[in-house]
């Protein structure tokens, strides 16, 4: 039978090659229309549609007395089209939603509502796609897969669990929960990384001006002093020398280091496997990163056994959560065990990336069938753990970046009155 599909699939495109005609796809545009309703108010707003007659017609549907259609004008420069859909705009969507369905409100009405209130114009877009696609008949599940670049595998999964089960509305608040835990663990984590590093530009932009404007006026003057610069000063002027004299060099290099290292980190998947083992290993701010990771993936298996999805087929949307590398494999490792039959605590110490305390959590977790609440009280630990060691870090920064900048910069200011100090001690 094999042989005979693959003959029937390789007579295909010599029927294929018949000019069959292909339907032609309806581009929709968005109108602008003004009415009244049946109370006689007037009311306005937007539809999209394929002309401004359909409009019409679907607005004498709902009982509208329309005044004026026209279609929406598109911004110069691509103004709206350059809205960008977050995480965070996401996770408000999922708690909106939530909402608007613990109200009694209804699935479709709740997407013009929320829509409509959404000050990002590509996230009214985004939720009246939506909204057309289960208008259509679709289930939400299907119209959110519909946007793999805003609703990953776990979210849909969940939403679809939901549906099945008839909990849709418990699933969307556990999901916005969820996503509002994350990103807020995410901007901790942003945070506490950035700051050094913002700290570290603004650093090299000060030395950077102090070298090409500043110092050459003082070197100036020293040279008419006739006497021998003490070596801090001639070490900081040739360094303003160089600086002059090659700063093309050393801002293309830094300009260049950086755009490749951008580059070879979105290209290179083996590159940026390389960064994010390393990330691990770094002093305090690995811990940070590796318990983070452990948050989000409790976090996940959580939120997923709560939905009653299969073990099995949880770990492929947990792995991905962890955002790392290095959990990623342990847990597709996991994953590979426990469908053989181990036990998910023996497969967590076997894979040596989880703490010892998870993995008991796990194991009492998995004993007393409480596994979703036991794996919930592990991420609440380690969200919090996070947080501090975010609080710990800036606390431990603060007064290294400000010795650091006083090393610097007093440095070069020494630097430049040495000089004066030596004439003052001779007169």
């Amino acid at each position: 039978m094999a042989t005979t599909a693959i003959k029937q699939k390789a007579a295909t495109p010599a029927k294929a090659k018949s000019k069959a005609p292909q339907p032609k796809q309806i581009q929709e545009s968005m109108f602008l229309w003004e009415g009244k309703n049946r109370s006689g108010q007037k009311i306005k707003g937007e539809k999209s549609a394929v002309s401004e007659a359909m409009v019409r017609a679907l607005l004498r549907k709902d009982g509208t007395i329309v005044s004026s259609v026209r279609k929406k004008s598109k911004p110069m420069f691509g103004g709206e089209k350059s809205g960008k859909i977050t995480a965070s705009d996401i996770a408000i969507f999922a708690r909106q939603l939530a909402t608007m369905m613990s109200s009694g409100v209804p699935l479709v009405q709740s997407f013009d509502i929320v829509g409509k209130g959404h000050d990002n114009p590509a996230m009214q877009r985004l939720i009246m796609a939506i909204k057309a696609d289960v208008e259509a008949g679709g289930t939400l599940a299907e119209a959110l897969r519909k946007h793999p670049d805003q609703f990953d595998t776990l979210f849909c999964n969940l939403v679809e669990a939901g549906e099945q089960a008839g909990i849709l509305e418990s699933l969307l608040t556990k999901i916005a929960s969820y996503k509002e835990k994350t990103e807020l663990m995410k901007k901790k984590i942003k945070k506490a990384l950035t700051y050094p590093i913002a700290v570290l530009i603004v650093a090299f932009i000060i030395t950077a001006i102090l070298m090409v404007f500043v110092v050459p006026v003082f070197s100036d003057m020293f040279r008419g002093f006739g006497a021998d610069l003490p070596a801090l000063t001639q070490f900081v002027v040739m360094l303003s020398d160089a600086f002059i004299a090659y700063w093309y060099i050393i801002f293309g290099s830094i300009i260049g280091a950086g755009m490749a290292f951008t580059q070879a980190k979105k290209r290179s998947i083996a590159f940026q496997h390389f960064i994010e083992r390393v990330s691990l290993k770094l002093p305090l701010f690995g811990e940070l990163l590796t318990k983070s990771a452990i948050a989000r993936f409790a976090r996940t298996l959580s939120t997923m056994f709560a939905a009653g999805t299969p073990l099995v087929e949880s770990m492929v949307s947990v792995a991905g959560a962890t955002g790392n590398i290095v959990f990623y494999e342990a847990i597709m490792k996991i994953r590979d065990e426990i469908s053989t039959g181990t036990s998910l605590n023996v497969s967590m110490r076997d894979s040596g990336v989880f703490p010892n305390m998870v993995v008991q959590m796990v194991s009492i977790g998995e004993e007393s069938g409480a596994i979703d609440a036991m794996l919930s009280k592990v991420a609440d630990f380690y969200e919090e753990e996070v947080d501090n060691l975010v609080d710990a870090l800036s606390s431990l920064m603060e007064p290294m970046i400000m010795a650091f900048l006083g090393i610097v910069i007093g440095g070069l200011v020494l630097a430049m009155y040495l000089p004066i100090f030596k004439m003052g001690s001779v007169i």
